[in-house]
């Protein structure tokens, strides 16, 4: 089924936040009516998209992932995005064309701390390039995480509320890798 462009603006909200949210958030991060939030929720939920959790809050399901394009993400998969990388396919950042400033992220959990403390002009400097998504996609191998960032410089955010939101984003995803993990190694009783 294909979606309308609402429908997967709210579905992509949803998703990019990466944790159950209510309709007031989706309806203010995107600047519709919460009427109009409301209404598409339910009806992506109808369909399969999202599920509900507790008392109005709203999650994207595995269905409403692959509405989107989004790669199924096992143990292994999970496993490799987390990994150290070689220092020579590190994330080196830097605040401007020839301006380094001599901090490299060798690993997604690094650059999640790297974020908090870095010049919030190198983090607009590489996320308007497209550095972010490129490295993430094909450094550390999360499609699924460059295409939030992604979503992230289309909405044209930036200083205090684009480094709380990259690091929200990050956060998020490296405690869903590492649960995705757990899952895979855990021994299974029949």
């Amino acid at each position: 089924m294909s979606l309308s462009p609402v429908k997967k603006l709210v579905l992509e909200t949803v998703w990019m936040l990466g944790k159950p949210v209510k309709p007031m958030e989706v309806a203010s991060e995107i600047g519709l009516s919460f009427p109009t939030v409301m209404m598409h929720m339910l009806g992506l939920t109808k369909k399969g998209y999202l599920e509900t959790f507790g008392k109005g809050y709203y999650a994207i399901t595995r269905k409403g992932k692959e509405a989107l394009g989004l790669p199924e993400i096992n143990g292994e998969k999970a496993e490799k995005v987390m990994a150290n990388l070689p220092v020579e396919k590190a994330f080196h950042f830097y605040v401007d064309v020839g301006k380094p400033l001599n901090v490299s992220a060798t690993s997604l959990m690094e650059f999640c701390e790297i974020i908090q403390k870095i010049d919030e002009a190198s983090l607009e400097f590489h996320l308007y390039r497209g550095d972010f998504e490129a490295w993430l996609e094909k450094g550390v191998g999360d499609v699924e995480l460059a295409k939030k960032f992604a979503l992230i410089r289309e909405r044209k955010i930036y200083g205090k509320d684009l480094r709380r939101r990259l690091y929200e984003i990050v956060k998020n995803r490296c405690e869903e890798l590492a649960k995705i993990q757990r899952a895979s190694t855990s021994p299974k009783w029949a």
